[in-house]
Order: structure tokens, then sequence, then C-alpha cells
């Protein structure tokens, strides 16, 4: 029988394990390493660093989670990674496989600009549990005695969501506090226009954008890089110089340095190239999921900006992953799957919000055309978001990725959750439905 390791319990690695042990007889072997005790739902980590949601609400334990549905669970980082041989290591600990699933989510490279923080410099980030809880404190201190508020993000970054997030809840959080006036807010960005997202042609969304900016006071610097940063001001490729008494900035990604210290397995970035089925080219043994994924870019910008991989995408990505070992082992006579990447983004932003699709998130490349690409404002957003958190912890809290109900749906109209989507070339449960 095989053993499956997942490295990484995120959004990717968890639902991915939960789905192979769906799909796989008990005596196949499934085993999730992560260096987190908790899964935690990243994209609601904005309203965590201002103080609007508790990050314990979250979050939820993976131990018990993972041992009571028969998975396996090591706490602990991967230090080392040999392809060849088909092991792990944690520690002095190692671990052999015969599929591994990396599923890590990305390493921050916050060396890409000198003062980049917040471990070791001047500036804040939500990109995990840790910086959000040190963003909070920060912000809590800034409300002592606001000034000048910078948000945005450096070149390289692929995920603006949450810069646009951070920089028009605070104006929102600010105004009810009455403390707006005494803390401009500048939104600084690689993006060659404000609302790109790393994807461009998404519609309507530059304009969206725009216009919300402006009606909130906030100044928008576009196409721009960060150079360095001083502990009280930034200094921009262009010249100019921006004071701040808070700053939240959004790194580039990379992969984990486990991945990178193996020769020739990823990019220059520690991205993972791929098959259509998510194997690598090099190892088929190695499948991988989320962030961790290298992805084309859509088109070339003045300065370098990466793809974003949303939740929607990360799960689809696991999904088909799932479903992609147990064709390889047998439990599935099924074609491979490639799954449809569609990026969805529920961008709250207090009393409005925009929502961004793009279907899919890469175009077609001999046309250069979506299915869709939609961006629209209202208040129902941010209710939608906070829908989809609770959705998605349940989830998660039932051990499944598709839950029970939507099961249910499709065994009511004479379907399984395995063949529709491996006789569709992607993964969209709508399409499933009646």
């Amino acid at each position: 029988m095989a053993h499956i390791v997942v490295i990484g319990a995120g959004l990717g690695g968890l639902p991915t394990a939960y789905e192979l042990r769906h799909l796989l007889p008990q005596p196949h072997q499934i085993t999730v390493i992560s260096d987190a005790s908790t899964f935690t739902f990243i994209p609601s980590l904005p309203w965590v660093a201002l103080g609007l949601t508790p990050l314990e609400s979250i979050q939820i334990p993976l131990e018990a989670q993972l041992t009571s549905r028969q998975i396996g669970w090591i706490h602990g980082k991967v230090d080392k990674l040999d392809p060849d041989r088909q092991r792990v290591w944690v520690g002095e600990k190692s671990i052999a496989y015969d599929y591994l699933v990396v599923a890590t989510g990305a390493e921050l490279a916050l060396d890409a600009v000198p003062g980049l923080g917040p471990d070791q410099g001047y500036t804040q980030s939500v990109c995990n549990p840790h910086h959000a809880l040190m963003a909070q404190e920060a912000w809590q201190q800034f409300l002592q005695q606001p000034g000048s508020l910078v948000v945005g993000a450096v070149p390289g970054a692929s995920c603006f969501g949450p810069a646009y997030e951070f920089a028009l809840l605070a104006d929102h959080h600010l105004r009810k506090l009455g403390l707006r006036d005494r803390a401009p807010i500048t939104f600084v960005t690689p993006e060659p226009y404000a609302g790109h997202l790393g994807i461009g042609s998404m519609a309507n969304s530059a304009r969206l954008v725009t216009e919300l900016m402006t009606e909130r006071e906030i100044e928008v610097i576009e196409n721009v890089a960060i150079a360095a940063i001083e502990p009280d001001h930034i200094l921009l490729s262009n010249g100019r110089t921006l004071p701040f008494a808070y700053s939240m900035l959004l790194p580039p990604f990379r992969g984990p340095r486990f991945l990178r210290d193996v020769t020739g397995l990823t990019d220059q970035r520690g991205l993972m190239p791929i098959l259509p089925t998510y194997q690598h080219p090099n190892y088929p043994s190695i499948y991988s999921v989320g962030v961790v994924v290298q992805l084309p870019v859509p088109e070339p910008t003045p300065l370098p900006v990466g793809v974003p991989k949303t939740g929607q995408m990360t799960e689809a990505m696991g999904m088909a992953v799932a479903h992609n070992i147990a064709i390889a082992l047998g439990v599935l006579s099924t074609q491979p799957v490639t799954p449809t990447l569609e990026a969805i983004c529920f961008a709250d932003f207090g009393d409005t919000g925009i929502l961004f699709l793009a279907d899919p998130v890469l175009p077609d490349p001999a046309t250069g055309n979506r299915n869709r690409a939609i961006a629209i404002r209202g208040a129902w957003v941010g209710w939608m978001k906070t829908a989809f958190e609770k959705y998605f912890l349940m989830k998660m809290r039932l051990g499944t990725a598709v839950p029970w109900f939507e099961r249910l749906a499709l065994r009511s109209v004479g379907l399984s959750l395995v063949e529709p989507i491996a006789a569709e070339p992607g993964y969209n449960l709508k399409q499933l439905l009646p």
C-alpha cells in the first residue's frame, strides 16, 4: 500500500489530505507534515491585523482533526527533501513517501527590499498569523498617536487583494474613530495601474478601484518600486520619500528553502514547475498545490508582479491532485484531472467591497481572452466574505473538502463526486448542480 505525504496544512494541504482520505481505501497511508499546529483561514488576516476579528476565531487545531480521521500527523518543519530517494526530513526524522504533495504555502522574501519587515525591518505584514498579531499590536499603538499611513506592495508581490483591503479597511476604521483627518493614507504598488491585481484585463476593476481610492482620499502611486525602507520613511525608485507612522507592505513570495536547495527542482523563486496533472516534470511522484506552484505571468508588466493563487484556485488544485493520485494508484479508472483555475477575491472594505473574478485566471493563449472577467462593488461583498469564511471553516471541521450536503446534492441528480470531476476538463461544482 502507498504512503502519501502532504507538506502543509493550510488552504491547499488540509483539503487535499481530507480528499485523499475520502478517495483512498484505508490501507493507503496519508501523513500531513506542518510547522503550524493550527489551520488558519489566511484571507481573514487583514481583519485580525486591524483588531476586527480574533485570530482564534479563524483557526482550528490540527492534530485531533487529522488523527481522528486516520490521517497521520507530524508537527514540525521539513528541512530536507531527496526526490530521488523519495524521502523528506523533519529534523533528524526521515519519512519515506510514494507520493508527495507540496502544499507549503509561501516563504516571505522579506530580504527583497532593505528594511522590509516586520521581523528585521520597519513595516507590517498580514501574510501569516504571527505577522498579523504583530501588525495588530502596532496598529493599536498607531491609534494612540496617528500619523501617515503607507500601504501597498513591493515588486514581485503576487496577491494584491490584502493590500487593498488593509488600506480601505483602515480608512473605514479610522473614520469611525474620528481619526482619519490625522492619518493621511498613501497606497504604493508595482502594478502598472491600480486594480491590475497581477493578472490584468480584469473588466472594470481599474475604474472601480481608482474611483474608490479617490472617494476615500487615498493617494495612489502606481507602477513604482520601493527601493528601501528606513524606520520612519520609505524611499521610492522615482526619488520620492514617503514618511510613515505605520506601514503595511506585502512582500514577494518564494518557495521554501528545502525546495530551493534541490538542484533543478524549482525555478529561481523556488516555485515548482508542473505538468497539467500538477506533477513535477522530472519527478512524477511529486505534486504541487497552491502558492508554491509556478504559473506563467498572463501579461508583461514594467515592474515584476506575480500571479495570485486564491483560496478557490488552491483548493481546486488540491482536488485535482487527490484524484490524480487515486488514478495513479488504480483506485479510480478515469482520465487524469486538470482543474479550471478561477480566481475569486472578496475584497472587504468595511462599508463596501469589490468582488473580483477572473475565469480562468490565465487567459486563453490563442485568443488572450477569459470566459469571464468581473469586478462588482457593493456592501454585500463583506457579508459574502464572512459567509465564505464560516463555510470554509465548517468544511475543515467536518473533515471534508466537499461537504456532505454537496455530495448529497450530486447524488440526488445521479452523479458521484468523482466521476463528473474526472470526466470534465475542470472541477467546477456549480456546473454539476441543477
